[in-house]
């Protein structure tokens, strides 16, 4: 007779202790591929806001990202357009964004703010940023009336009683050490979901920073290639081919991804270990009991000339297919919980720090349901081995007598 048979016909001599050892190890395998689905969700949508941010790569002058400025731009770019237009002719770079970060105080003219700004292009800002950048009231832009449009976090825009189309003013210190002041005008007012920078958030024009500043360079240039995948390799040959610039890719920008990843990889890590420890303890206490039920039958194997290797590879068969059968069912049920949650609606709460949740989401990968359906299979064949190999060296008249 067929071994995988005989082991699948051992599996249901007892149909309703099986039944539950397959249900523990269809929970244990839905359970991990879910919250591991989760984690992935997360990570691939901290990936996307951090690269949305920062740009796949940033460029800053020679030394921008070594050493603290002491004066406004002083390590900023002054040759951006030109070096604009050699990266546009890359066919991997979809946009290159101009930056002007720049800091100062902001008024309504009866309260003043500590303001951090952004010059950059409005409008395309919005558009790479997406859902990280959230048009809460007004537009992003203006009809130009004679002063520079601004978006202010939401907030700023409470603390200062501003709305769409309020006056405000700009001062900063300029790169030459002295104080400069531009009028605006409130054209939108935006989210980015982290309150702390709602509350000091001002997006200007370029040309509006540049002219606060006194300056023409750029703090930085965020580029924007095709995809995540080839962010690395373009990296290497833009810092390859400039030495005039500093290079710095999206994630070593991102402190905040590589906190959640590394606390999210200990809590699900913890996670997957007690759920497999469950299901080992389960599935060896299953076939623990069936080696005790038939310990009289493994005698009379081994007295018909089995080997004590045989007897466990007969078990190890048992167990190997009733962790098969589990993790065949907790992928159904973990690809069925994939596709009906973008269909529920639910979100979790907002993180610390931010001031809205995000989609409650889970990530199907080919190559995480091969780890996890094959680890099962594994835990579900040690406990078999675990369970039977006492058993299977035990003396055979020993084996016969047990009553």
């Amino acid at each position: 007779m067929n071994t995988w048979l005989l082991a699948w016909r051992n599996v249901l001599r007892n149909r309703r202790r099986s039944l539950v050892t397959i249900l523990i190890a269809t929970v244990g395998c839905t359970s991990i591929l879910v919250a591991t689905g989760f984690a992935l969700y997360t990570y691939e949508m901290l990936e996307d806001s951090s690269a949305r941010e920062f740009g796949h790569v940033t460029i800053g002058g020679k030394n921008y990202f070594t050493r603290d400025e002491e004066t406004p731009m002083q390590y900023g770019i002054e040759d951006y357009r030109q070096l604009t237009a050699k990266l546009k002719a890359d066919p991997r770079v979809r946009r290159v964004l101009p930056r002007v970060s720049l800091s100062g105080l902001i008024s309504n003219g009866d309260k003043s703010v500590i303001f951090l700004g952004i010059g950059a292009d409005i409008e395309t800002e919005a558009e790479v940023r997406g859902q990280f950048l959230t048009l809460v009231e007004g537009a992003y832009t203006r009809p130009d009336d004679g002063l520079p449009p601004v978006l202010l976090g939401t907030d700023l825009a409470r603390s200062l009683n501003a709305k769409p189309g309020t006056g405000l003013t700009l001062l900063a210190t300029t790169t030459a050490g002295g104080i400069n002041a531009i009028d605006v005008l409130v054209a939108g007012i935006v989210s980015t979901g982290w309150r702390e920078l709602d509350k000091r958030l001002v997006y200007t024009p370029v040309a509006a920073a540049q002219h606060l500043l006194m300056s023409e360079r750029v703090s930085t240039l965020s580029v924007y290639v095709d995809s995540l995948k080839t962010a690395p390799a373009a990296y290497e040959e833009f810092a390859a081919g400039d030495a005039a610039h500093a290079y710095k890719p999206w994630w070593e920008q991102a402190f905040y991804y590589h906190s959640v990843r590394g606390l999210y990889d200990r809590v699900f890590g913890l996670l997957g270990l007690i759920i497999a420890l469950l299901v080992f303890f389960s599935v060896a206490n299953t076939l623990a009991m069936a080696v005790v039920e038939r310990t009289r039958e493994i005698g009379t194997l081994r007295a018909l000339g089995a080997l004590p290797g045989e007897i466990v590879a007969q078990f190890l068969r048992e167990g190997a297919l009733i962790g098969a059968t589990g993790a065949l069912f907790g992928s159904i049920l973990a690809g069925i919980v994939v596709l009906l949650l973008p269909h529920a609606g639910l979100e979790m709460p907002p993180p610390p720090g931010r001031s809205v949740g995000y989609p409650l989401l889970v990530n199907a990968s080919l190559t995480l349901y091969l780890i996890t359906d094959a680890a099962i299979i594994a835990l579900c064949s040690v406990a078999a081995w675990f369970a039977s190999r006492k058993a299977a060296r035990k003396p055979i008249v020993e084996a016969l007598a047990h009553v």
